[in-house]
């Protein structure tokens, strides 16, 4: 699908620097059908990189998990609550990064850079700033689903873009919730239809023994590229290129 220049032009300033937070609009079908189309290109990166991702969490798990069984076994741990922690807080720094990878990958596409499974390890120096956004975001959702349930529907959704904005504009672990709480705010009910009708997608696309998730998977990464790059834009990304 073609795109103006402010949208795939990799070297423009960001719409996030431009104008205010909320300052933007989308159309569903021309948000999914974008999205159907950047998936390809998208798909051998995310797989490739979603197969490294599951080998080392594997492995991660069993050597984490067994040294924690082996200190609750020795009576290193007082009643055995901590290792589970540590378990999940290792799992967390691990993955966060990751995860910010994966979503860079749909940012990347969406702006028509090259893609490298590659690059989707390569945000571990943002791992203590992801592992706080973490670590506050579930500590919120969770006091907001405690909260009779719509204040965690809320901001399960409104911190969506927490994630990549800490990575891609660099935001401090609250100025990137912040951030993100504040412009998905401006159009929350439409947002959350989108990845509703997303969702729906992916289900329906499972029930053929799983084989659609393979296309609605990275559609569904590539559809967050896309709008993300409508809502903030991109960074320049020159050493991207190198």
């Amino acid at each position: 699908m073609s795109m103006d220049n402010s949208s795939n032009d990799s070297t423009s300033v960001t719409r996030h620097e431009s104008t205010e937070v909320g300052d933007y609009d989308f159309e569903f079908g021309a948000v999914l059908s974008e999205s159907w189309e950047r998936t390809k290109g998208l798909k051998g990166s995310f797989w490739a990189a979603g197969a490294i991702v599951f080998l080392v969490v594997l492995v991660v798990g069993a050597a984490v998990g067994g040294g924690s069984a082996l200190l609750v076994g020795n009576g290193g741990v007082a009643g055995g609550g901590l290792p589970p922690l540590i378990l999940q807080l290792v799992i967390t720094a691990l993955m966060y990064p990751v995860m910010a990878g994966v979503m860079m990958l749909g940012i990347e596409r969406s702006v028509d850079l090259p893609l490298s499974y590659k690059s989707v390890f390569g945000y571990f120096a943002y791992t203590l700033p992801l592992l706080g956004v973490a670590v506050l975001m579930t500590l919120l959702l969770t006091i907001g689903f405690l909260l009779l349930i719509i204040p965690g529907i809320y901001l399960s959704l409104a911190y969506m873009f927490a994630v990549p904005l800490v990575v891609e504009k660099n935001l401090g672990i609250w100025d990137a919730m912040e951030t993100s709480r504040k412009a998905v705010t401006s159009h929350w009910f439409k947002l959350f239809f989108l990845f509703l009708i997303m969702s729906i997608i992916m289900v329906i696309s499972a029930l053929p023994f799983g084989i659609g998730l393979i296309w609605t998977y990275p559609m569904m990464v590539a559809m967050m590229g896309v709008m993300y790059r409508d809502i903030f834009g991109v960074e320049a990304v020159e050493s991207s290129l190198q």
